[in-house]
């Protein structure tokens, strides 16, 4: 009888990733990352033991996926704007009143972006997933270039306000680097 084995691809037509993992005894763990669905499981599972467990993984990633209510761009939209405003306020005395804060996918070389003359901010969709301090160190960045359009010591003083600057900022070079390289994911203990 032929061993069993494991899909390449979801039903949805995504790659599948097995890591196997000496650290790992019994639990098995599955995510979407980057359009590939990745399946962490022990290295002691025979091959049908691995291709049992992927398929039941992929099926229940795939389940959930499917009744997650579809995204809302508007009401993503107004959330955004809120946020900004209470970042404004807390941040930077409310001077930064932004008109419109959108998430866009068209930015590949810049986490955020801001027209002042217009009060617009656009974030990059790449910052999706990312810790919401990285997330609101962008977004007052963005404010503050409301206030003032260049990268002038005045701006960076508009900044020294919020306590993670200096901490976003070393995060979004290490994934600027990390993308950069074509690296994916994120470490684990294999």
């Amino acid at each position: 009888m032929p061993s069993p084995s494991v899909p390449a691809v979801t039903r949805g037509g995504l790659p599948i990733e097995v890591r196997r993992s000496a650290r790992r005894k019994r639990t098995v763990n599955a995510v979407f990352r980057d359009g590939v669905a990745v399946v962490s499981i022990p290295a002691h599972f025979t091959r049908a033991q691995e291709a049992d467990w992927v398929q039941r993984m992929v099926d229940r990633l795939e389940t959930r996926a499917a009744a997650a209510p579809a995204p809302d761009p508007e009401r993503a939209e107004t959330e955004l704007l809120r946020h900004a405003a209470e970042l404004s306020d807390q941040y930077l005395g409310g001077a930064a009143k932004p008109v419109s804060v959108r998430w866009v996918s068209n930015q590949n070389s810049r986490w955020g972006s801001a027209t002042p003359a217009r009060g617009t901010i656009r974030l990059s969709d790449k910052l999706i997933g990312m810790p919401p301090w990285v997330v609101d160190y962008v977004l007052l960045h963005e404010l503050a270039h409301l206030i003032e359009a260049s990268h002038s010591p005045r701006f960076w003083r508009l900044l020294e306000s919020y306590p993670q600057t200096e901490t976003a900022k070393a995060f979004l070079s290490g994934a600027a680097y990390a993308s950069a390289r074509g690296l994916k994911g994120e470490m684990t203990e294999d």
